[in-house]
């Protein structure tokens, strides 16, 4: 059994990350007749989220992507991805606020107890592994938030230091890792 390729594509909002990330599997998708799958993370907890979710959707409608909007829990999505599968994942950033603020309408948020992320992360790389072992090509996209200065708020400290330890693990982890700057694609990392 052959492993999937992981692309890791970040950059900073608006940077044309989603785009480039689509294109790039619709394009092998085309080339050797793959499924594509879509795994979206965000949801709609304001009219400017709920207007680019559904611009999104209306933009995967045109090359038949399967969908599975998923905020949390990742490895509730291993029975659908399947061999051969081109799987995006969009994206990394708001998955992590998702999973750390998990529970907060109960007062009892992840981030908050102790060992909870700890936990979720290794559920994360499990999950991301056996993606891998299944698809031909998965493609992890994520925000660039840590260019900006450190934020005096504990938890903006907090959700940047998680966002930094998962980039550099998924990183390390990639074949190919892409910063978007400007819809310009820099390629740090290829094998």
């Amino acid at each position: 059994m052959v492993r999937g390729k992981l692309t890791f594509i970040t950059g900073g909002v608006r940077s044309g990350k989603s785009a480039y990330a689509e294109q790039l599997l619709v394009k092998e998708a085309h080339a050797h007749n793959r499924r594509l799958v879509y795994i979206a993370s965000g949801t709609a907890t304001d009219p400017e989220m709920a207007t680019r979710i559904k611009r999104h959707r209306q933009d995967r409608s045109r090359e038949n992507w399967t969908t599975y909007e998923q905020p949390k829990n990742l490895e509730t999505l291993l029975p659908f991805i399947q061999r051969g599968d081109l799987v995006l994942w969009d994206c990394l950033t708001t998955w992590l606020a998702n999973e750390l603020y998990a529970g907060w309408e109960t007062g009892m948020p992840c981030v908050g107890q102790v060992g909870c992320m700890e936990q979720k992360e290794v559920t994360l790389y499990e999950t991301i592994e056996t993606i891998i072992s299944k698809a031909s090509q998965f493609v992890i996209v994520s925000n660039e938030v840590l260019d900006e200065c450190p934020s005096s708020l504990a938890e903006v400290r907090l959700y940047s230091e998680w966002l930094g330890r998962l980039h550099q693990k998924l990183v390390n982890k990639a074949d190919t890792a892409i910063e978007m700057d400007y819809g310009l694609v820099k390629i740090w990392k290829s094998r």
